[in-house]
């Protein structure tokens, strides 16, 4: 049979039916399946994708429409006067089906998220990001703002906070301040937060760090025993002109401050800088998505804070604490100046910096280097300290972050914003995304509100200043059972923008303890100084050493004191188990983990004279 006699009348028709099927499967498939914008669409993909489907609708019809009675009975009914009447009047019903359905869906979501937000309003929270931004500050006030200070950021933002594309390669980043040699790898004697460990920083180590002038063999098979470090390294000699070295070696204190003197001249720049009242970064509070908000100061402050603890243990062991204390002094004012950022990094950006500042004071109590002015003006530094205030603000700041990008998803409904924030490239989730009511976007709002109020310390939780495993584990809790819902068209954003808490919750208490701790041990070593040894409890020391003595802010307890032998005490808290282990510290663990089982307390204590 011949190909012309194919193509009837009908056929053709069916024929334009199939391209128009082909072009539109197509359409939709580069819409909502692949991932990318309709404005990005190239005239000759879709042209591919057009002709592929096309061509199956065509070779469909010339096999099938030739042969098939049915087919052709079909397609007459299905094209019919009457049949076509009834499918209009079905589409106009489904029509306003689904009209009604996303005006019902929205109303009630919307009315869900207004209720909640409305009472816990009326208690005093605030959802509004903007109202969580810190206020200008005077630009000649700014210690963000100082030209060493900008050097870490300048490179990608302006000084309104706007992103700068492309970015300046010219800037050089002045707190870029490495610690380490290029191509040395740390050995394990090189740790610098070792002091809940009753340990000293091994300056010998270190010494031997920066005198190295090649690697060994030995050296060399460790460095290369991993294929980046194999790439990157090889077996080419070191450089040796990294950090200033003596001809001959000297004291390890007198050689690592010898390395270190490179960054003198920014470190003092940076100590006038931090005699401005204000610090205020410039970030892009006002994006309109917070997911592309940057923060590219945070490494270079904890860089530059890594360098300045290393920098004071040295000046100990120099016999210099007057230069140890200002070096731990600006090392305070660097976890400050990024306190009132409302975001979850900055929190834990500041824990970890504060924490840099525990290792040099604990180690000129243990030595007993710290003079009686200088314990003073230690204890008041660290007093400014409230983890408690630190991990509200940032909750509720995080919460009200993902708001904002709900909100922002929610209006923009493209799959790059969903695929920015979400990570999800899949077909259904963008589809549903696209299609889903405004509604379900407050629905989502409500529920991961409720999750973060739910992570929160009640009001007498602030006024103990108690900040326990029960607190997340109410989190955890409540989390647990959104998650377990995800079907649920009012908890599909809790997979993807929920965060786990459990891990803030806990290095606020333990970098709090770690304070606490440290400025009991100031006015400890205080009185010891005055009366020639340690009281026999802590409450000696009020009111003359302090004007109250911290408690555990795990269970609100008192912290656990005893002498010991040697002229010594042990000083601990329960830590994050809750139970008293008799002042064993807890195992060496990363900062920003999470622990599942905790073991241990949280112990100062110093090695036996």
């Amino acid at each position: 049979m011949k190909i012309q006699g194919l193509i009837t009348k009908r056929s053709a028709w069916l024929l334009a039916v199939g391209l128009l099927a082909g072009s539109i499967a197509a359409w939709c498939w580069l819409v909502f399946g692949s991932g990318v914008e309709s404005s990005d669409f190239k005239a000759v993909s879709v042209l591919q994708r057009v002709l592929i489907y096309s061509s199956i609708s065509f070779a469909a019809i010339l096999l099938l429409g030739p042969v098939s009675k049915v087919l052709r009975r079909l397609l007459r009914w299905l094209f019919s006067w009457r049949t076509i009447q009834r499918g209009l009047i079905g589409l106009a019903g489904l029509f306003v089906f689904v009209v009604l359905f996303y005006v019902e869906e929205n109303w009630r979501g919307r009315h869900d998220w207004e209720k909640f937000r409305r009472e816990w309003e009326a208690k005093g929270e605030r959802f509004d990001f903007a109202s969580f931004v810190p206020p200008p500050v005077p630009d000649d006030q700014n210690f963000a703002l100082t030209p060493i200070v900008a050097s870490c950021y300048s490179h990608v933002l302006d000084r309104q906070g706007h992103r700068i594309k492309p970015e300046h390669t010219n800037v050089v980043n002045r707190l870029e301040l490495a610690i380490y040699r290029e191509g040395i790898q740390a050995t394990t004697n090189m740790p610098l937060d070792l002091w809940y460990q009753s340990r000293f920083t091994d300056l010998k180590a270190w010494q031997d760090h920066y005198r190295t002038m090649s690697l060994t063999n030995e050296a060399i098979v460790e460095a290369a025993a991993e294929e980046m470090y194999a790439q990157r390294y090889g077996v080419k000699p070191v450089a040796t002109n990294e950090f200033p070295l003596a001809t001959q070696p000297q004291s390890p204190a007198a050689d690592v401050l010898l390395a270190l003197s490179k960054y003198d001249s920014a470190i003092e720049e940076l100590r006038q800088a931090s005699r401005l009242p204000f610090a205020r970064f410039p970030l892009e509070y006002s994006a309109n998505n917070p997911g592309e908000m940057i923060f590219p100061h945070y490494e270079s402050l904890k860089a530059t804070a890594s360098v300045l603890r290393l920098r004071a243990i040295a000046e100990l062991n120099n016999k210099q604490s007057q230069s140890a204390l200002a070096d731990v002094r600006l090392i305070l004012y660097l976890a400050d100046s990024i306190r009132h950022e409302p975001v979850r990094r900055s929190l834990r950006s500041r824990l970890e910096i504060v924490n840099y500042a525990i290792q040099p004071i604990w180690e000129g109590l243990a030595r007993r280097q710290w003079s009686d002015d200088q314990l003073v003006a230690m204890e008041r530094e660290l007093a400014g300290f409230d983890a408690m205030s630190d991990y509200s603000f940032v909750l509720r700041s995080e919460l009200a972050w993902q708001l904002k990008v709900i909100d922002y998803l929610r209006v923009e409904r493209m799959a790059n914003s969903f695929t920015c924030i979400c990570g999800d490239t899949m077909f259904w989730p963008t589809l549903a995304y696209r299609l889903s009511p405004s509604g379900w976007f407050y629905m989502n709002k409500v529920a991961i509100a409720r999750c973060y109020q739910a992570a929160l310390p009640t009001s007498a939780e602030l006024n103990q200043r108690v900040l326990s495993p029960g607190i997340s584990g109410r989190f955890e809790e409540t989390a647990g059972q959104v998650r377990s819902q995800y079907w649920l068209v009012g908890n599909w954003f809790v997979g993807f923008l929920l965060p786990s808490l459990e891990r803030e919750a806990s290095n606020c208490a333990r970098t709090q303890t770690s304070v606490d701790l440290a400025r009991v041990a100031c006015a400890l070593e205080r009185f010891r100084q005055a009366n020639g040894g340690f009281p026999e409890s802590l409450n000696a020391l009020v009111p003359r050493y302090l004007p109250e003595t911290p408690h555990d802010v795990v269970n609100g307890q008192p912290l656990r004191y005893r002498r010991t032998e040697n002229d010594n005490f042990l000083l601990y808290s329960v830590g994050w188990n809750e139970a008293d282990d008799g002042g064993e510290p807890e195992p060496p663990r990363y900062f920003y983990f999470g622990i599942s089982k905790p073991t241990g307390d949280w112990v100062w204590s110093y090695p036996a004279h």
